[in-house]
C-alpha cells in the first residue's frame, strides 16, 4: 500500500514538473540569449558569425520605438516580417502566442520601457 501511495504521488509531482508553463525569462535564456546576449544588450556567443548583430534589448530608445504588436510579429514570423535581418528566425510553432505574449513583456522589462516613451 505505501509502495502504491510512493508511486502515485512521484507520478503526480513528474506529471505537475512536465506541465509547468515555461516563464518569459526561461524561453529568453533557451532561445533567444545566444544572439541577444545574457544581460539581452545584442551580445550574444552567436555574434561573432552574423554578417548584422542582432537588437540590444536594453537600449530603451530603440524599444520604445517598437510598438509591442511589432515585437510580436517579429518574435512569430521572423525579421523578414517587420523588413528586419534573416538572421532573426520565425518562432512561431515553437512559442504559443500567449508565450508570445509574455515575451514582448520580458522585453518591456528588459529595456525598462514602454512603447512610445
Amino acid at each position: 500500500m505505501l509502495n502504491r501511495f510512493l508511486l502515485v504521488l512521484l507520478l503526480a509531482v513528474i506529471s505537475a514538473q512536465a506541465q509547468a508553463k515555461e516563464t518569459a525569462t526561461d524561453n529568453y535564456k533557451a532561445y533567444c540569449m545566444q544572439c541577444h546576449g545574457m544581460a539581452g544588450n545584442g551580445k550574444g556567443v552567436n555574434i561573432r558569425d552574423m554578417s548584422v548583430m542582432p537588437r540590444d534589448h536594453t537600449d530603451a530608445k530603440a524599444m520604445s520605438g517598437r510598438s509591442d504588436e511589432t515585437l510580436f510579429k517579429v518574435i512569430k514570423e521572423g525579421g523578414p516580417s517587420i523588413e528586419k535581418s534573416v538572421l532573426m528566425p520565425p518562432w512561431d510553432g515553437v512559442f504559443s502566442d500567449e508565450e508570445i505574449k509574455d515575451l514582448v513583456q520580458h522585453l518591456r522589462m528588459l529595456c525598462k520601457c514602454k512603447f512610445g516613451t
